[in-house]
């Protein structure tokens, strides 16, 4: 059994379909289809069940993907590992959305400078969805993510604080001054469509409302009239001052949560996870 083909099976166990999981790979599909099916040839066993409509773990698939991700994981590890001892301190490379906790982010990196043994942190802002990838792919340590945006589906990882949503919209709007609001009232505003986010394989949900990747593109067509967006509360800390902001009763709560790699074995990130929890534990959302 080869690393790729293992690579690509945990793939398609976690996004239960094809294409997605095809498209996170960045390979076309007809190629991970047979790969797949060789690797069920060499180990004598079935371990998806396609139909036309959906894709299923069998006993020994999930039993793969679990021993899979453990393997994917000690592989990734230990290429970092490699490359940190060509290093004289080493480094950990934690993932955030571009715009969201800028100021929680601040107090997390600052908190964990201030721990003995400290690894130096690089900060990669990446667009909506793209954390889980980045880990996957072994090119970030650890992420911030946030649900029910994000997916963790093959990560470790620990809550660390659970916030309300508000609507965003142009300071002028009638509906501004109102002290809260409910979720159809924003969907309903003709004059300002909700802004569509990318889907994790890339795509965007129908609808009329303005195409968005993060939340500079998004305050923007706010504050041109163009567009309204129920966000998480704290990703509107430092809030342009042509936009306002209206806490929306019946929105689900989001859930931050800090997540890396399962079986990572960097102390680092360890450490960096450790003081995440304590600081969001002392200070709240």
């Amino acid at each position: 059994m080869e690393i790729r083909e293992l690579r690509y099976f945990v793939a398609v166990a976690e996004e239960l379909h094809f294409g997605r999981a095809a498209q996170r790979l960045e390979i076309a599909q007809p190629p991970l289809s047979r790969a797949v099916a060789r690797l069920e040839r060499k180990l004598g066993a079935v371990l998806l069940e396609r139909t036309s409509r959906k894709v299923t773990l069998t006993e020994a698939g999930a039993v793969l993907l679990a021993e899979g991700r453990a393997i994917l994981a000690a592989v990734a590890a230990a290429e970092r590992r490699v490359q940190q001892a060509t290093r004289t301190l080493p480094r950990v490379v934690l993932a955030v959305k571009a715009g969201t906790a800028g100021a929680s982010v601040a107090e997390l990196l600052d908190a964990y400078r201030a721990e003995p043994g400290a690894a130096a942190v690089d900060l990669l802002l990446c667009e909506a969805h793209q954390q889980q990838d980045l880990l996957r792919k072994g090119q970030a340590d650890v992420a911030l993510l946030h649900l029910p945006f994000d997916s963790r589906a093959g990560l470790d990882s620990e809550v660390l604080h659970i916030e309300r949503q508000v609507a965003v919209l142009p300071a002028p709007h009638p509906l501004a001054g109102r002290p809260w609001l409910r979720s159809a009232e924003v969907v309903a505003l003709p004059e300002l469509p909700m802004a569509r986010w990318p889907d994790p394989d890339g795509g965007y949900p129908e609808g009329s409302g303005a195409k968005v990747r993060n939340l500079t593109q998004l305050f923007q067509l706010i504050a041109l009239g163009r567009a309204t967006a129920i966000v998480p509360e704290s990703a509107v800390t430092d809030l342009r001052r042509d936009l306002t902001v209206v806490p929306v009763l019946d929105a689900p709560p989001v859930t931050t949560v800090i997540a890396w790699p399962p079986q990572s074995r960097l102390r680092a990130v360890a450490d960096l996870i450790r003081v995440a929890a304590r600081l969001w534990d002392t200070t709240g959302p």
